[in-house]
């Protein structure tokens, strides 16, 4: 009988390893499918902003959102708007997911009814009046008190903006109503206009001085700024106001523009959004909040912006934890998404631990079993040729011995073909032993009497 070499033995089957874990890999990778989508799912791509007024200062810090969150693949939809009124309900209704709003334009309760919350102040929004040196008939107007503001032609800007409700505000601590004085609504451009074609006598703007329009009439002959010398009281009337001081000479030294200290009372813009805006977007704004707010201004220090503090709606989580501790560990050495998704799938991987300890018993046992099933399975051919052996009739004692010979022979012949980890290379032994058992059998049972073993 020709006899092949038999197979090398190996330490570990791959094969079988790998198809003993293959069920356990698969529940895991499903499991983590499942969690990636369910569990605390990917912040959106898209986003909308509400800001404000054309060539208003909310609407070109918008755009530097814009640009900053690009860079970490997500697109901010600018949408223009009168101002803060009309910001806070473009977020109630759903029609926008962060807006910059005007503080005092809501109260803390509002704010919390409403599902709103802060990502902090950004930078102060002094209130600006401006007003004609001389009225329309070449008049002198030497305003130096709100209160000599009676009859005087006011715009307050839309409704839909903070500064009409903040102006009525300030008009009342003076004893002044509003009916007192000639007052129209028109947006900042058209406004500026009318001022200085003389058909209006003052405007009112509650703006960071980036606004194109406040650098303009800060630089405008035969226009000029209202000085609030009470701005301190202000601030202890209406809480919501702080008191700055716009230098002298910081519009333009060489000009000397101003030429005076003014002294300004300013409410803070806040970035708010909706709370169920995504934990990580809350990251990214307060990060593009910092590195386009936290240098030094006109009115701030560095790093006095943003900040959770000068804000009456409360401050999201988030947000808070950002301003004490800084970016997210893995956001400081990771892209953004890529930080994201570890940061979303912690939770899953200690959910996994408790499925893969108990799959992972599973695993060693089937492995035994795909290992050993190849030698146990010759066994049923075996006790199949045992069998015939004890059905064989005497009169055909040549033919049968012959056939099961054969079939002996041709069972080794695949036994011997047989590749299997040297742990359980007993096994095998035992198999091919047992083979040459049950043919040391049949040569005894059907052979002639002196027939080799």
């Amino acid at each position: 009988m020709r006899r092949l070499p038999l197979r090398k033995f190996s330490l570990v089957s791959l094969r079988d390893l790998l198809v003993a874990v293959a069920p356990t890999a698969v529940l895991v990778l499903a499991a983590c499918i499942v969690a990636y989508i369910v569990v605390d799912p990917a912040p959106p791509r898209h986003v909308v902003l509400a800001t404000g007024q054309e060539n208003s200062a909310y609407e070109e810090f918008g755009r530097k959102y814009a640009a900053s969150l690009a860079r970490d693949g997500i697109k901010v939809e600018l949408q223009r708007s009168p101002g803060s009124a009309d910001n806070l309900q473009r977020l109630i209704d759903g029609k926008a997911d962060i807006a910059f709003v005007q503080s005092g334009s809501t109260s803390e309760a509002q704010a919390e009814r409403r599902g709103l919350m802060s990502l902090g102040s950004l930078f102060t929004e002094p209130v600006w009046l401006f007003l004609r040196e001389r009225d329309a008939r070449g008049h002198k107007l030497d305003v130096r008190s709100l209160t000599q503001l009676r009859g005087l032609r006011i715009n307050l800007g839309p409704e839909g903006t903070g500064v009409p409700k903040l102006f009525r505000q300030v008009l009342a601590v003076n004893g002044l109503e509003p009916g007192q004085l000639t007052i129209s609504a028109l947006e900042n451009t058209p406004a500026t206009m009318e001022l200085l074609a003389g058909r209006i006598d003052g405007l009112v703007f509650s703006s960071a001085p980036e606004a194109p329009l406040i650098q303009m009439l800060l630089q405008t002959p035969g226009i000029r700024l209202f000085n609030f010398h009470q701005a301190e009281a202000y601030t202890r009337r209406l809480p919501f106001l702080t008191h700055v001081v716009l230098p002298r000479g910081i519009v333009d030294l060489g000009r000397d523009i101003p030429s005076q200290d003014f002294h300004l009372i300013a409410p803070t813009a806040t970035l708010v959004a909706r709370d169920d805006l995504h934990p990580a977007l809350v990251d990214l704004f307060v990060k593009a909040a910092t590195e386009i707010h936290g240098g030094t201004g006109w009115f701030q220090q560095q790093g006095q912006f943003p900040s959770p503090r000068y804000t009456e709606i409360p401050v999201a989580r988030e947000a808070a934890k950002y301003y004490r501790d800084g970016p997210p560990f893995l956001q400081r050495y990771l892209s953004f998404w890529l930080a994201n998704l570890f940061d979303r799938l912690w939770v899953v991987v200690v959910a996994l631990a408790a499925l893969i300890i108990p799959l992972s018993k599973i695993v060693p046992p089937l492995y035994v079993w795909r290992i050993r099933s190849r030698v146990y399975r010759w066994y049923g051919q075996l006790r199949a040729v045992e069998q015939a052996l004890e059905n064989a009739a005497d009169e055909h004692r040549d033919e049968a011995r012959a056939e099961l010979l054969r079939r002996l022979d041709d069972i080794e012949l695949r036994v011997n073909h047989i590749s299997i980890p040297l742990a359980y290379a007993d096994a095998l032994y035992g198999l091919r032993s047992h083979i040459n058992f049950v043919r040391q059998r049949v040569r005894a049972t059907l052979g002639p009497a002196g027939d080799k073993a």
